[in-house]
């Protein structure tokens, strides 16, 4: 049965470095997704590192700091029925090399680091997630 989920996005640094927001915007759009909220802005080092916490014992997680925290992201609360899913079907493999064709990783991703957005893994990740970004 399917369920309104809410679930973040990340418009990483590669993305909007090269001004793709816009259009990894419209996919969403396009894909059923409402943008709740959205906001533009950098974080620091030290901000990336708590984001990322969950992986901070694997071996790319200093570069994975690292490179969130090297410029701006756009941020933004996506709402639809089975968000985390579709959002993660959206985005493509983790290496845009192996991301079906039509999915944002595909289509704008550069590498398996600068792969140009990030989503949430699942209902409990997402709410961290948004709160993270979204605190009242």
């Amino acid at each position: 049965m399917s369920k309104i989920e809410q679930t973040l996005s990340i418009i990483k640094p590669d993305a909007v470095e090269r001004n793709l927001d816009g259009q990894i915007k419209e996919m969403f759009v396009s894909n059923g997704f409402r943008i709740i909220k959205e906001k533009k802005i950098q974080i620091d080092k030290s901000e990336a590192e708590k984001f990322y916490k969950v992986h901070e014992t694997k071996p790319f997680y200093n570069e994975l700091c690292t490179y969130l925290s090297s410029g701006p992201i756009v941020v933004m609360k996506l709402e639809r029925e089975n968000a985390i899913l579709a959002n993660r079907k959206l985005m493509g493999s983790t290496n845009p090399k192996d991301a079906e064709e039509g999915t944002i990783r595909k289509k704008f991703g550069l590498s398996i680091d600068k792969n140009s957005v990030h989503g949430s893994d699942s209902l409990e990740n997402a709410n961290i997630e948004l709160d993270f970004f979204f605190k009242i």
